[in-house]
């Protein structure tokens, strides 16, 4: 694959919302495997084109996934001598540019594992994001859709507590007491991109008037979404509700992208 289709690879990504690592290279002294220009595109899974192959290239991807994983955003350079050091006999040096480019990707918390989250999981999983799939009866997670994570801790509340800044909470277990806890939980802390809870609006009304009496502020009550998804994609069937839902979290996240 020619080098320029670097800027092809870029877009894919993009759509997708999958960070990666641009490496480029800045300049060449001596024999090197590839010239001024030549790019290679690196995620924490996959490698996209060439910057010549053998223990350099080696050396870059791990180094680019270290970046990944650690979340740094600057850009820099580093130069390498194509020697015994690297397992290369070139005997060149050549200066590369490792350029960060992170996509943030929504982290779901689906609190519920009947027939609509069943439902719900196997549409977000297609979806660029990271999913935490939680309920306390394993014999729950019949099929579990690729990438997804599966947890059944003691308490759904440590769930919650553990959760990072700005993540995405949505809540339909088979209990409602247990629905009004992680509720309350979420709503306290605060910092969540978005707070579904599945019910009526009669449930609605309930929570509210209960959270209000918990000393829930105001702010965060009115951002929880409940009847859950969008109004206007009607239906009770699992598969129609999930489609609603997943609507719904598309249009909060494609905002924060925006």
């Amino acid at each position: 694959m020619d080098y320029h289709d670097w800027i092809g690879v870029l877009h894919q990504l993009r759509e997708k919302r999958q960070s990666c690592v641009l490496i480029t290279v800045l300049s060449e002294h001596g024999s090197v495997p590839r010239d001024s220009g030549s790019k290679m595109v690196v995620t924490q899974h996959e490698s996209f084109l060439t910057i010549g192959g053998g223990h350099l290239e080696f050396a870059c991807i791990a180094q680019a996934r270290a970046m990944l994983q650690s979340g740094a955003t600057a850009p820099h350079t580093e130069d390498f001598s194509l020697g015994a050091r690297l397992g290369q006999c070139c005997g060149g040096k050549t200066t590369l540019l490792f350029e960060p480019l992170l996509q943030a990707q929504p982290e779901i918390y689906l609190f519920g594992a009947g027939h609509v989250g069943q439902a719900l999981v196997n549409l977000l999983s297609t979806l660029p994001c990271h999913i935490n799939w939680i309920d306390s009866r394993p014999d729950q997670f019949s099929s579990v859709p690729p990438g997804v994570v599966t947890l059944q801790p003691d308490d759904p509340l440590d769930c919650v507590a553990q959760a990072p800044a700005g993540s995405y909470f949505i809540i339909m277990t088979h209990h409602h007491p247990l629905d009004f806890e992680l509720c309350e939980a979420v709503l306290k802390r605060g910092d969540f991109r978005y707070a579904g809870v599945i019910g009526s609006a009669t449930k609605n009304q309930r929570f509210r008037y209960r959270l209000a009496g918990r000393g829930v502020a105001s702010e965060p009550l009115a951002r929880l979404r409940c009847p859950i998804g969008l109004a206007d994609v009607k239906g009770k069937l699992p598969a129609e509700i999930a489609v609603a839902i997943a609507g719904e979290i598309i249009s909060v996240y494609q905002q924060h992208v925006a």
